[in-house]
């Protein structure tokens, strides 16, 4: 127990001393780097498995209408997706350019390009993923029980159309309402819960 006691302090003097001898705009691009790559990571974790439940054929019954997978969600180029990886990119990029002994400006700049390629990247991923799915017919039912992630925030009590994305035959991206008394931000996680007459699911918040 004293071992590990003296081996964490000597652990964190060294990342004070490691710190302390960073000038000010290295502080600020690690500050800027190490948070929102750990966001970014769990965000892509996410997207990955789709954040699915998977309840068999439970939900299918013949009176099941067949509908249009992912009607297409656009380019979106501004998106919370998009942000996350424009600070993520931005942190490290800086850090590269200040190690490689480049002023604060052109560092700030450069990094300020490269994290707007990586948005210009991430929404026409998202795009193309969406439109993979365009193609094949799901059984829109299928989706009650599932869990997924908002992709476009949802208004409160049903007075707008959200957009979530969910694992039911692959990934889809899918238009959404709820019940639920406040709006549902994006990249909060959602359970879907009925389907409503304009073949619209209804979702509420995990």
């Amino acid at each position: 127990m004293l071992f590990l006691q003296k081996k964490s302090i000597l652990i964190m003097a060294n990342i004070n001393s490691w710190w302390s001898a960073l000038t000010s705009a290295e502080q600020v691009f690690w500050l800027i780097a190490i948070p929102f790559t750990l966001i970014f990571i769990i965000q892509l974790l996410m997207t990955i498995i789709g954040v699915s439940s998977d309840h068999g054929l439970d939900n299918f019954g013949d009176s099941d209408m067949n509908v249009d997978s992912d009607a297409g969600i656009g380019f979106q180029f501004i998106s919370l997706k998009n942000f996350i990886a424009f600070f993520t990119i931005f942190g490290w990029t800086g850090l590269a350019c200040l190690d490689g002994g480049l002023g604060i400006g052109l560092s700030v700049f450069i990094s300020i390009i490269a994290g707007l390629i990586m948005m210009v990247i991430m929404a026409s991923l998202f795009y193309f993923m969406g439109k993979l799915t365009e193609s094949g017919n799901f059984k829109i039912n299928s989706a009650i029980g599932h869990t997924g992630t908002v992709y476009l925030r949802i208004p409160a009590a049903k007075s707008g159309v959200g957009k979530i994305q969910i694992n039911v035959s692959g990934l889809k991206t899918l238009d959404a309402v709820t019940n639920h008394t406040e709006d549902i931000k994006s990249g909060s996680l959602i359970k879907v819960v009925d389907v409503n007459e304009g073949n619209i699911l209804v979702v509420e918040p995990l």
